[in-house]
């Protein structure tokens, strides 16, 4: 019986030695299906909703026609804000300018012939009045309006004077060149160049001119309002005088807007950014060549309201994503969520949704789960706390919703 006992225990111990090795493979396999599980679980709550890293972006563009004369950065520079970044020459032809000019000054010359039998009449009258006041007042005021159609004769005429200066310029350096090479005689230059001088020589008279007519200007109209002061104004006046004020006010205004356009559209920077290539439609960027529309070049004519160049924020100042319908119901402002960055430098930080949109728009093509189906979303800006690095359009993990 001793030897059947230990017989027993030798087979049962022999029994359980087999079975630790079967358990093994399964206890084995049991752990890696739950790893597997929690994997697969961590991988479909990895990121509820993707968003897009976005910056401001403003298309500098003319605000009138024009020439383009300088472009003065170059795609992916850095600018600040307030940066000259182009120039824009606002007269196309200075001939039509010249011809503006020239009837803003045939104007003035009208007005000054309606002027002088104006003149007279006020002389003649203020001979009726009992007093002398009326005549002096009349005669203050028509001595600076005299004053205000010189000024305004002498600026007319020195910027059309200026304009044809710069033809000659011009003329005279071509001459120069043909000189150089025997193309012409050495007189031809010098009757070039004499015109060139006489006409700086007039334009210098002329605003020597235009300083004394500015000066006579202000001693008559101090003289008048010094009158004014120690004795009643008579109404008569203003009223006999009023039609050619205001006549000579409307070519004031024009002869203003004339010499306005010859000074260059200056286009600066709204904010610091950096200069990126002008944004086009989808069906337009098809149409184009490659580098084409990157930058407008000097030299080309631009409209009113076309582009320029485009300048982007640097670093993104939001985060725009959108909530799908079966998030809707937790969507709410202020709630605090966790930003993810996949990268080679991960990155972990906690937001919170700043403002809501009120509909549901199409997503951006980026963020669709198939490229083939569009897809819909209430859209949300996050914002992006400080040291957290991302570049614009840069994708973003969110959780939290």
């Amino acid at each position: 019986m001793r030897w059947n006992g230990l017989k027993s225990c030798l087979s049962g111990g022999s029994r359980a030695g087999r079975l630790r090795p079967h358990i093994l493979p399964v206890l084995v396999w049991l752990g890696v299906g739950a790893c597997v599980v929690v994997l697969l679980r961590q991988r479909a709550e990895r990121f509820e909703v993707v968003g897009l890293a976005q910056g401001r972006v403003h298309q500098v563009a003319a605000t009138c026609a024009g020439r383009l004369k300088e472009v003065r950065v170059q795609l992916f520079e850095e600018v600040s804000q307030e940066q000259t970044l182009a120039v824009i020459d606002t007269v196309l032809d200075n001939e039509t300018l010249q011809a503006e000019l020239n009837t803003a000054l045939a104007e003035v010359q009208h007005l000054k012939a309606q002027l002088a039998p104006t003149r007279e009449q006020l002389l003649a009258e203020a001979a009726n009045l009992e007093t002398d006041r009326v005549a002096a007042m009349r005669r203050f005021s028509v001595d600076m309006e005299n004053a205000r159609l010189r000024i305004l004769e002498l600026t007319a005429l020195l910027e059309t004077d200026r304009i044809t200066l710069e033809d000659l310029a011009v003329e005279v350096k071509i001459v120069q060149d043909l000189l150089e090479q025997d193309a012409v005689a050495a007189y031809q230059l010098q009757k070039a160049q004499v015109q060139y001088d006489a006409l700086a020589k007039t334009i210098e008279e002329n605003e020597n001119l235009l300083d004394q007519a500015a000066k006579d200007f202000l001693v008559a109209h101090e003289r008048r309002d010094e009158f004014a002061r120690h004795r009643p104004q008579h109404p008569s006046v203003d009223s006999s005088l009023e039609v050619l004020q205001k006549a000579i006010k409307v070519q004031e205004q024009i002869v203003e807007e004339l010499l306005a356009r010859r000074v260059p559209l200056v286009l600066k920077s709204p904010f610091d950014g950096v200069v990126i290539q002008i944004l086009v439609r989808a069906n337009e960027a098809l149409l184009l060549r490659a580098g084409e529309n990157a930058l407008r070049m000097p030299g080309e004519v631009v409209m009113p309201g076309e582009p320029i160049l485009t300048v982007a924020e640097a670093k993104p100042s939001e985060i725009i994503a959108y909530a799908r319908e079966e998030q809707l119901a937790r969507v709410r402002e202020r709630m605090v969520v966790k930003l993810i960055k996949s990268s080679e430098l991960a990155q972990i930080a906690s937001s919170q949704v700043v403002y809501l949109g009120p509909v549901m728009e199409l997503m951006p093509e980026r963020l669709w789960r198939n490229p083939n189906i569009p897809q819909w979303g209430r859209p949300m800006l996050i914002g992006i706390p400080p040291g957290f690095e991302l570049v614009p359009g840069e994708l973003v993990g969110i959780r939290g919703l």
